[in-house]
């Protein structure tokens, strides 16, 4: 696919780290604004070029980056505006919990060895100790006043470890119009102990809520299975997907009467991977649970399942290691061989790969996908009608400062995954790193946000800027 060039105009700058990018309409309001989640808790929106904060919560979010030198995964991860915000007033959040702080699930780090089963069977015991923090969703109402007052508490998430909690993880679907959750597998990394594809684990999974429904509780337990979840919560979730690494959350395109639905999986060490699907069959959380209790073999026909950790995108999840005789070529060796073949068959398969090394001059090294939207405008005429997707930088031999990627795929209808091409920009961001953190839409997907940071360190504060890309 050919290269494509845009601009990026520049409309805030000196923020903290931006997480979520997002238009809505204020209740009273008349226009669309563009709203701002930062990692660190604030969320504002642009009125008439001006910033006004909207909501403030960082005396809620946990420490962060205070014990990992500055970069973190945890924060404010999610924010969605009720389908009726203009005139219910209601949002929601999803967020790390301050004073949650825990010392992990494992001690160090975890490599999985092939020759080693018990690295490939481990299990998250003393999960009420043995965790790192915990997240929570909210629903949150933009009061009269306008003051936002928070209104109860949905779901309460033990997590295993600081990463993988997904980003712009919350969102509406249009089709069903329940609140759409993502999360990532956890954490660490090759997903330890393989939450994403156990059907009772809250991790790795995309999920519904159906915020219509009484759960008849204002604070629900501290949980990380479906199963530890009271009935009244349970019979609010649904399962779209499982077998999710870490993810930008989800993104919906009308098509006809019908929506596609768009998914990135972020990768390991080989590959991003950019998934579509249109038709799938969801699993109400009850029926998980009675078909665990049953030790019944599940129907899975038609449930969404990315594959991870048998797969990373389209290929086996390798370990990757340096040949001894030439450190600079490598070795590939299929980490969960079992898995990969059990659900050689369940898995959807991507709709593009980028990979982290790839010498073709008209592609790019990444390192870690950002954020998938569609674009629905026809300002960016060779834009029209594609997906464009944002990479945090280039993973290649090319001295800094460090810039992000911009690039696009559209859906064929030919039997094979699409080609992509590359985004270029002409915006000159001088001697700073530019690192594309998250992307983002208008309500009718027709213009896109792009939000840079010049470090990936939380705690390097006031270094971010959010640009509208235009023709």
């Amino acid at each position: 696919m050919k290269n494509i060039k845009v601009h990026l105009h520049p409309i805030v700058d000196q923020i903290n780290l931006p997480t979520v990018l997002k238009t809505a309409i204020l209740p009273g309001d008349s226009i669309e604004r563009l709203f701002i989640a930062t990692q660190l808790g604030e969320i504002f929106y642009v009125r008439d070029g001006i910033v006004e904060t909207f909501l403030d919560i960082r005396s809620r979010i946990l420490e962060l980056g205070s014990s990992t030198g500055g970069y973190d995964e945890r924060g404010l991860l999610g924010l969605a505006f009720h389908p009726e915000f203009h005139y219910n007033g209601l949002f929601y959040l999803h967020y790390s919990v301050a004073g949650t702080q825990g010392p992990g699930a494992l001690p160090g780090v975890f490599h999985p060895n092939p020759c080693d089963p018990e690295t490939l069977n481990l299990k998250w015991t003393n999960r009420e100790t043995q965790y790192n923090h915990i997240d929570t969703v909210e629903e949150w109402i933009l009061q009269p006043s306008g003051q936002p007052q928070k209104l109860r508490t949905l779901l309460n998430l033990r997590r295993p470890f600081l990463n993988h909690n997904g980003v712009n993880s919350l969102n509406f679907s249009p089709e069903t119009g329940k609140l759409v959750l993502t999360t990532g597998d956890g954490g660490s990394g090759y997903d330890p102990f393989n939450l994403s594809q156990n059907n009772l684990e809250i991790a790795g999974k995309i999920i519904e809520i159906d915020v219509v429904k009484n759960i008849y509780s204002d604070t629900p337990p501290i949980v990380t299975r479906f199963d530890e979840l009271p009935v009244p919560i349970q019979e609010t979730l649904t399962v779209l997907a499982k077998g999710v690494r870490n993810i930008p959350g989800i993104s919906f395109q009308k098509f006809f009467n019908q929506y596609i639905k768009y998914v990135g999986i972020v990768g390991q060490d080989l590959a991003e991977s950019l998934y579509s699907f249109i038709f799938y069959k969801p699993k109400p959380v009850t029926q998980l649970i009675q078909d665990a209790l049953a030790q019944s073999e599940p129907d899975d026909d038609g449930f969404i399942n990315f594959g991870w950790r048998g797969w990373e995108g389209s290929f086996p999840t390798p370990i990757i290691r340096a040949c001894s005789a030439n450190t600079n070529l490598n070795e590939k060796t299929i980490a969960y061989y079992d898995e990969a073949v059990e659900t050689l068959i369940q898995r959807l398969l991507p709709l593009t790969n980028y990979f982290h090394e790839d010498s073709r001059p008209d592609k790019f090294g990444g390192t870690a996908l950002t954020g998938v939207q569609p674009y629905m405008g026809n300002q960016i005429v060779d834009l029209a009608g594609s997906v464009v997707f944002s990479d945090l930088a280039r993973d290649e031999e090319s001295p800094p400062p460090v810039r992000g990627v911009l690039a696009y795929t559209k859906i064929t209808d030919v039997c094979k995954p699409s080609d992509f091409g590359v985004i270029e920009t002409d915006y000159n961001f001088g001697t700073k790193s530019a690192y594309y953190v998250t992307l983002g839409t208008n309500l009718d997907q027709t213009s896109l946000y792009l939000g840079v940071y010049g470090s990936t360190n939380v705690t390097d504060y006031n270094q971010g800027t959010i640009f509208e890309i235009v023709p």
